[in-house]
């Protein structure tokens, strides 16, 4: 959730969901807050503003207790889930996914990282937040890098440009040298 909105408890949130309509029938779901635990709400109303969705909670009635959810994201249990076309995923389901970079010709593929997290608004590709090590990488998930997908065995196999995984790697010394000779 974005922050409040109105003055009676309603939130400003963006939606990561293909079925707004489902608010209509589906009044029941849950805030996740940052710390890990989950309140239990009631959807009395929604409605579209400003390219936003606008959600008013039961219990919910001021602007106070709109801002005790910024932050929190909203969940809809597992077995209450609309089902997919074929080539769609839950981004539940790709977080925690050990992602592999299958090589060209016969060289076998390399694990890269683990999803940690599906960030979107960067481009028409929602990118994979992969951590590998100590650093993030942030990967496309689009459909041409996509060679295999194993959801119930948390395994994404990607076929990924020469260089991609380099982007934005920090700098080799030898290239910090030749940088600094620059400056």
């Amino acid at each position: 959730m974005l922050k409040p909105q109105g003055r009676h408890g309603e939130v400003a949130v963006e939606l990561f969901t293909s079925f707004p309509e489902r608010f209509a029938e589906r009044r029941q779901v849950w805030a996740l807050d940052p710390a890990g635990s989950r309140r239990e709400l009631c959807v009395e109303d929604f409605w579209s503003h400003k390219g936003r969705m606008i959600l008013k909670f039961a219990s919910v009635d001021d602007i106070g207790a709109a801002e005790s959810l910024a932050g929190c994201e909203i969940q809809v249990p597992r077995s209450q889930r609309v089902a997919l076309e074929a080539d769609d995923v839950y981004v539940s389901d790709l977080v925690g996914c050990k992602v592999f970079n299958v090589e060209t010709g016969h060289a076998p593929s390399h694990e890269i990282g683990t999803v940690a997290d599906v960030t979107f608004g960067a481009g028409e590709a929602p990118l994979l937040q992969v951590r590998a090590g100590s650093r993030t990488l942030e990967i496309p998930f689009a459909a041409e890098y996509i060679v295999r997908q194993d959801l119930e065995g948390k395994r994404l196999e990607l076929k990924l440009p020469e260089g991609m995984l380099e982007l934005d790697a920090p700098l080799s010394a030898e290239e910090k040298k030749v940088q600094q000779r620059k400056d």
